[in-house]
């Protein structure tokens, strides 16, 4: 089936007692058993629940994997993963990461005894030189928030495969209507269903994508053992929105370009970051790996105060941080989103205090242009 058939009907059936064609929302905490030990596939919903399996099949089918693990937010789906692995145990992780989930691996898991090298993985001489016998885990987010640097999936692919490591890729910036990691090679496909596989701001949560019947296995008992799952409403609440995830994502995206095109020609803007314009340095592998180039743009202002006067002008975008919604947001990296990374390293990657992130909605084109104009004469 193609994509927008798969995001309306995959994982779907009607509800056998009444018809109903939406999947309900099982908001119920245990199951009755027909005899002590005899039940119907439900015990505790924790364990399982009708809503939450519809959702998670759902969104497998449209990652083109077999499984899917659904958690109470995306860095409890990055936290499962890193679960699979204990004391002694190596993993190599993109520099340029989220802010939170540079803060679970630096400052929870190394508690435990794991270890962990962030590197320039769109640079795989750095790849191959942080590997060691103990690297079980190379995480990958392509392209990376907020910098939108981009890593090959086909490299990482191979090299996992060659080295027998797990590949992992956090696949939200672009979700999986514009780039398909699995069908790469990659192991694991993570995604806060917060950002744009929701796509409306109320629904915390996140999901990994397999088709590996054995990693799916060790992380559905880790989503059983450990907790962490959402509940039936927020799941139907994620169902409902991706069936019109593909619409949203062609709005997105023109919106994008729109934006982007005038921004790289103003003079107030020092730098620009998108991968759809021709003058990012990654512009053919975006090409080559993303059927678009999704709804993330970063610039460079200058400074705080520059940034801040922009910010603090914007009318529709809204200064907040997360993305994804179908309303447009602005973030301040330096101190909203990257505040837990350390300054040396922002500043070696070039989060600035300049730098602001946009995450661009599906508001009228005209709209969002007249608005980012008006607040760059603020400077």
């Amino acid at each position: 089936m193609g994509f927008q058939t798969d995001s309306i009907h995959a994982g779907q059936i009607a509800e056998p007692v009444t018809g109903a064609i939406m999947t309900p929302i099982f908001q119920t905490s245990t199951y009755v058993q027909e005899t002590i030990g005899k039940h119907k596939g439900f015990e505790y919903s924790r364990s399982q629940n009708p809503t939450r399996h519809a959702m998670e099949d759902n969104i497998a089918a449209l990652e083109k994997g077999k499984y899917g693990i659904a958690f109470s937010s995306g860095l409890a789906a990055i936290s499962s993963i890193v679960e699979m692995f204990g004391q002694g145990d190596h993993i190599i992780c993109t520099d340029n990461v989220y802010g939170g989930t540079f803060r679970v691996f630096d400052t929870v898991f190394k508690k435990f005894g794991l270890e962990f090298s962030f590197v320039d993985t769109s640079d795989f001489k750095q790849v191959e030189a942080a590997c060691t016998a103990k690297t079980k885990l190379i995480f990958v987010e392509t392209p990376t928030n907020p910098m939108l640097t981009l890593t090959s999936l086909k490299k990482l692919a191979e090299f996992g495969k060659k080295q027998n490591i797990l590949t992992v890729v956090d696949n939200t910036f672009m979700s999986p209507y514009f780039q398909k990691p699995l069908e790469f090679g990659i192991d694991l496909v993570v995604h806060s269903t917060t950002k744009y596989l929701n796509g409306h701001s109320d629904v915390v949560g996140g999901i990994i994508l397999t088709a590996n019947k054995e990693l799916a296995d060790k992380l559905h008992y880790i989503q059983n053992a450990v907790g962490a799952v959402p509940g039936p409403m927020d799941c139907f609440l994620v169902l409902r929105a991706t069936k019109t995830l593909a619409l949203r994502m062609r709005e997105h995206e023109k919106n994008s370009i729109a934006l982007a095109r005038y921004l790289e020609n103003h003079p107030k803007v020092e730098k620009i970051f998108y991968p759809g314009l021709s003058s990012h340095p990654q512009h053919d592998l975006a090409k080559e790996q993303m059927t678009g180039f999704g709804g993330i743009i970063s610039i460079e202002l200058g400074n705080l105060d520059n940034a801040r006067k922009f910010a603090e002008a914007l009318k529709i975008f809204a200064l907040a941080e997360s993305l994804g919604g179908v309303e447009s947001l602005a973030d301040h990296p330096a101190i909203m989103t990257h505040a837990s990374v350390p300054v040396e390293e922002r500043a070696k990657l070039g989060i600035s205090d300049g730098l602001i992130r946009l995450s661009v909605g599906v508001e009228d084109e005209e709209d969002l242009l007249a608005d980012v104009k008006q607040a760059l004469e603020h400077i």
